[in-house]
């Protein structure tokens, strides 16, 4: 005991100097992997929920530690579940920072023990968290204990919520995304009327039931090819799945925004900072308007490569031919009005002073079905993506298909057709030139066979991708 008496007051002693005290004493046995002293405290009655300064406790150092699963001592609260649970408080976290740190155990044994799976933290359940951490075994069990799958979708909302004002913060904006994502996942595990039987818990990442956006595939595996850091490369990657006018769903498209993402951060050279990705309703006419129109032109300089995603539903404006992107708050039937003309972000890339800019379009604009969308009563056209768009020469655009065709998705993969082949490309060693760089014809001819072959074979459908104001090297 005299150790473990000493051990606090050299604790204590050096925060007070540090001018903060941040932890309880019982927080510094936990963190410090002292088992014995975590029982010694237990035993003499200490509070464990009570809070340090700004009601900092053992519970909130858990996760960011990363002692969820991995520190013995955390492990020993698991034996007085019974007594935390009756002094509620932050107590009540427990449930919450094990499912987070995906420590199943932990949380088996604190349902059986009666915790509640719908228990706050903040605005954030245990199932929140298990999502927000891509927990997906832990988030079965709490679901099959009956968690609240619109509780936790709602506290991811007001966490995302909370970011918008600081998203130029890579820090906050990453937050921002994962919150959304996890939103878009918690969405797709809801049973469908017609598949109310079916344990949607048991099945997580194989049944369509539980959404496409948390299927698998091999690309969502990043290569281990890494180009060098290129802090002169700008991005704004969208992916709109879910829109304001309840239009059919784009499936798929925030999997797609997000994979694509970490490619370019994580194996492109991208800079964080200089990635911009929008998703639903945060990817509205306004927002392509200030990303495209000012963003970019603030921040790129003569020797910057532009690179330009898209993924959801494009439109045609069926008395004029021209092709719109949609953002989320869009309406084909005022599509003029509501829409993002594919002439007008042209036009806006062609005034950057630029070396390169590169779009790709995982959308289709003649209204036909896929990922168009067309007034009510309008017949589809054949577009023409080429007809009266001025492209500069140093912009080329990939395109999932031509005018007259739909653009698919790859249900078994969980991305849109183009998209998977896309990312499958870059994986590709045929593809990859040995200093790690991509020529856009070579990816090109990579992925318009793939995407050709798959469509007719898989879904009897002719899908041609398009390459236009294409560069050889």
């Amino acid at each position: 005991m005299k150790k473990l008496s000493v051990y606090i007051l050299i604790f204590i002693a050096f925060n007070f100097m540090n001018g903060c005290v941040s932890y309880t004493p019982f927080s510094a046995a936990l963190h410090s992997g002292d088992v014995n002293a975590v029982k010694d405290l237990l035993a003499k009655g200490i509070n464990p929920c009570e809070g340090g300064t700004n009601n900092f406790t053992a519970f909130d150092g858990a996760i960011f530690d990363g002692y969820t699963c991995r520190n013995k001592t955390y492990k020993v609260l698991i034996d007085y579940a019974y007594e935390l649970l009756n002094k509620g408080g932050q107590c009540q976290s427990l449930l919450y920072y094990a499912a987070s740190g995906g420590c199943n155990d932990i949380v088996q044994k604190l349902l059986e023990k009666g915790y509640n799976p719908n228990e706050f933290r903040r605005d954030l359940t245990a199932l929140s968290a298990a999502v927000y951490y891509d927990q997906l075994e832990t988030a079965k069990i709490l679901i099959n204990k009956g968690a609240d799958l619109d509780l936790a979708a709602n506290g991811l909302q007001k966490w995302a919520s909370r970011q918008v004002r600081y998203l130029d913060y890579p820090r906050n904006r990453e937050v921002y995304n994962k919150a959304n994502l996890g939103v878009e996942m918690i969405d797709r595990l809801k049973p469908k009327k017609a598949d109310t039987e079916t344990n949607v818990a048991t099945t997580i990442g194989s049944s369509p039931v539980l959404g496409k956006s948390i299927i698998k595939s091999d690309v969502d595996e990043l290569p281990a090819i890494k180009v060098n850091s290129n802090k002169n490369a700008y991005a704004i990657v969208i992916g709109i799945e879910q829109y304001r006018q309840k239009l059919p769903k784009a499936d798929f498209a925030v999997s797609d925004a997000r994979i694509v993402s970490e490619y370019l951060t994580k194996v492109m050279g991208y800079s964080e900072e200089n990635v911009v990705t929008l998703t639903n309703e945060h990817a509205t006419n306004v927002d392509f308007a200030k990303y495209f129109e000012k963003w970019l032109p603030n921040n790129v300089e003569k020797d910057s490569t532009v690179f330009i995603y898209y993924s959801g539903h494009g439109a045609p404006n069926t008395k004029t031919g021209d092709a719109y992107l949609v953002p989320y708050d869009g309406d084909p039937s005022f599509i003029e009005q509501t829409g993002y003309p594919l002439k007008k972000l042209y036009e806006s890339l062609n005034k950057l002073q630029v070396r390169e800019v590169i779009v790709a379009l995982d959308s289709c604009f003649s209204g036909a079905g896929g990922r168009s969308v067309i007034a009510k009563g309008a017949r589809p056209l054949v577009m023409n993506l080429q007809s009266n768009m001025a492209m500069s020469k140093n912009m080329t655009v990939i395109s999932a298909s031509s005018g007259d065709q739909i653009s698919s998705t790859y249900d078994e993969k969980g991305h849109g057709l183009f998209t998977y082949f896309l990312l499958k490309g870059i994986k590709n060693e045929d593809v990859i030139k040995k200093d790690g760089s991509i020529a856009i014809s070579d990816l090109f001819s990579y992925i318009k066979p793939q995407v050709e072959r798959i469509a007719r074979k898989q879904y009897n459908n002719e899908q041609t991708p398009q390459l236009i104001g294409a560069k050889k090297n």
